[in-house]
């Protein structure tokens, strides 16, 4: 597999200065802060639809409504974007990030935490957008890679850590404070980015057709259809994971905060070993990452009466899961690598749009049927995304030349 092709950097040199890493780090934590943020109402959804008395279908659109937000943003955004400082317009989104964790803990309703989790979509939109492509600009072009990587593992860790860190604080504090303490971090992870970020200019001006181009590309199109089911399946299962674990595994609070940690753990760590695997085969790593995790949300209805089994399955869960958004966002810059912030638009557009789709798949199943039918579904999806990965898979290797960029 073919590096990425990156832009020429605006860091001149092949030893990028101590800053400039920083900088780089500065990101990471930023895109961790605020995809945790996404997901911290998925560890608290008995919580806060038992103290504002609505059921679990509708409180998920707590992670319906940003992604939806951020899926039609990102476009927006992208072309919005054209010729502003990107360290000013990371910023604003970082505010943005922290009026949206202000907002809930004085919330009286549904409605109201609802609004706050849209300002939230618009800044996961633009943040996905203008980031990833900035590792070039930062370090330079030889290290590009290796700064793309850093970045999007933190989008990746926030995507297990929201989940457990919400469920923990909130059985610790109660779910309005675990919103006060997420606009804290918020805003001290912000004040560090603008500490430690340079001004960086775009190259160019953004252009309507680039977005254009990220659809004409085959290779493009079949990792968003994969990160498409991937990601629906995903949140269809995870979204409902705390009521699983409480009402079928017949875990208590204590037990459950338990397993998320694990979960959260996990998935850092997958997150680590995803940036080594994915250097070795990208589609290897989509393929064992989705078919892996469709085993297990399926087989956790199978043996939800052995808690010690479900607990080790979903550490294994975060494991993987953590390899998932790495090796789909890399996929799609690497189709597109003269149009990278168009195809990083385009790739937070999909995963939001799948996101919301995941989670409203599990809504109806959830309030319509059962749990149950909840996991099995979204298991047979996550194994339709590793079916289809694993097709691409064969081809490229039938036909490499087609295939350049991955």
């Amino acid at each position: 597999m073919s590096a990425i092709v990156q832009r020429r950097g605006a860091a001149p040199t092949d030893r990028p200065s101590t800053r400039a890493w920083l900088a780089v780090s500065s990101l990471a934590l930023v895109a961790f802060v605020i995809v945790t943020t996404e997901f911290i109402p998925v560890g608290l959804l008995p919580n806060i639809t038992e103290s504002l008395h609505v059921s679990l279908g509708l409180g998920g659109l707590m992670v319906l409504v940003p992604a939806l937000t951020a899926a039609v943003s990102a476009p927006l955004l992208y072309l919005g974007a054209r010729s502003y400082n990107r360290r000013r317009l990371i910023a604003v989104l970082g505010g943005l990030v922290v009026v949206a964790n202000v907002i809930p803990p004085f919330a009286s309703n549904l409605t109201e935490i609802l609004l706050a989790r849209i300002l939230l979509g618009i800044a996961i939109a633009g943040f996905w957008t203008v980031v990833p492509p900035l590792g070039p600009k930062l370090v330079g072009e030889r290290l590009g890679t290796r700064a793309q990587s850093i970045v999007i593992a933190g989008v990746s860790a926030g995507t297990v850590v929201g989940l457990p860190a919400g469920q923990f604080l909130g059985n610790a504090v109660g779910w309005r404070v675990t919103f006060a303490v997420a606009a804290a971090v918020s805003a001290v992870v912000v004040i560090a980015q603008l500490v430690f970020l340079p001004d960086i200019h775009p190259e160019a001006t953004t252009r309507a057709r680039d977005l254009g181009r990220v659809f004409r590309s085959g290779t493009a199109r079949i990792g968003l259809t994969v990160t498409v089911i991937a990601f629906v399946g995903q949140f269809a299962a995870s979204t409902y994971l705390t009521p699983f674990l409480e009402d079928f595994a017949h875990l208590g609070g204590g037990s459950v905060s338990v397993v998320f940690l694990a979960y959260g753990v996990g998935g850092i760590l997958g997150t680590l070993i995803g940036g080594a695997l994915v250097g070795r085969s990208l589609v290897f790593s989509l393929v064992g990452a989705t078919g892996i995790i469709g085993v297990i949300v399926l087989a956790m209805p199978i043996l939800h009466p052995a808690p010690a089994v479900v607990g080790v399955l979903i550490v294994g869960w975060g494991l993987v899961w953590g390899v998932i958004p790495l090796a789909a966002q890399l996929w799609l810059l690497q189709a597109v690598p003269d149009g990278q912030e168009a195809a990083a638009s385009i790739a937070v557009a999909t995963m939001q749009v799948s996101i919301a789709g995941g989670s409203a798949l599990g809504g109806l199943l959830v309030d319509s049927t059962s749990l149950r039918t909840v996991f099995v579904t979204a298991g047979a999806v996550l194994i339709a995304a590793a079916v289809i990965a694993a097709t691409e898979g064969v081809r490229q290797n039938k036909n490499p030349v087609s295939t350049k960029g991955l």
